[in-house]
């Protein structure tokens, strides 16, 4: 089969080739730094395979301010995230950890309340994962399997139930998540994580379902663009109306009238 390359050039590939076997066929280099492909506009797992005729672009770790290639970073630092809450918490249920805007987040149901105090024990954790290096495997497995593996999860099996196509399964290390990708090969890419916060979060968004707790966190392929996203928010504070007007005394609030600005 044939796909197509941004220069409009064909790559010759073996039928059921995937993104991977494409960046390999170019280069070693560019196998090595690869994250993900974008086909006809779409981004996919780099393990996922190619067809005939596909337009591809192979993203790396070079496309560090590219959205797609940030996502899979962050959706990847997530399970790293997931991984060092299981870790340290025993008995804690998992529900999701998508990639957002500027970072990306995990909630969990924990035994015990947690505070935002710890996170840095969290934080610890996860950064030993880094240290010691983490590579992810991708699984398609059946729907039944997928139900005995999560038997005892209340969240992954209503995903699991409710999931459309083929079911997948990520893992890194010792730790098994239930996913639909894409993700990094490895965690060499990811240069900076940093967890920023937590909060209360409803089970797929709805009030009437159990509250789970949020942590939030962001990551980046460098520790430059993580030290000026963070000095970036500091003068966004710094800035805010409420925080200046107070200081300036333009308004204030009143006790005996929570919630109005004089």
């Amino acid at each position: 089969m044939k796909v197509l390359l941004p220069d409009e050039s064909e790559l010759e590939l073996p039928e059921g080739a995937t993104g991977l076997d494409a960046a390999r066929a170019i280069g070693p280099k560019l196998a090595e730094q690869a994250v993900l492909v974008r086909v006809n506009g779409r981004v996919q797992d780099v393990r996922l395979p190619l067809h005939d005729g596909d337009p591809i672009q192979i993203l790396t770790t070079r496309d560090k301010a590219d959205p797609d290639a940030l996502a899979v970073l962050r959706h990847s630092s997530a399970h790293l995230l997931a991984e060092a809450v299981t870790q340290l918490y025993p008995g804690v249920k998992l529900a999701i950890g998508p990639p957002i805007e500027n970072g990306f987040y995990y909630d969990f149901d924990f035994p015990e309340a947690i505070r935002e105090g710890d996170l840095e024990k969290i934080q610890a954790e996860i950064d030993r994962e880094l240290a010691e290096g983490r590579e992810w495997v991708r699984q398609e497995i059946s729907r039944e399997k997928a139900q005995q593996l999560y038997s005892t999860d209340p969240y992954k099996l209503e995903l699991i139930d409710t999931a459309e196509g083929d079911i997948s399964i990520y893992t890194q290390g010792n730790f098994t998540d239930l996913c639909r990708g894409p993700h990094l090969q490895n965690s060499k890419p990811i240069k900076a994580l940093k967890l920023t916060g937590l909060a209360g979060a409803y089970w797929r968004g709805d009030e009437h379902n159990k509250q789970l707790t949020r942590i939030y966190g962001t990551a980046f392929y460098s520790k430059e663009d993580l030290e000026t996203y963070v000095h970036r928010l500091e003068e966004a504070r710094k800035r805010d109306h409420r925080v200046l007007g107070q200081r300036l005394d333009l308004f204030h609030f009143d006790e005996h009238s929570p919630g109005s600005a004089f």
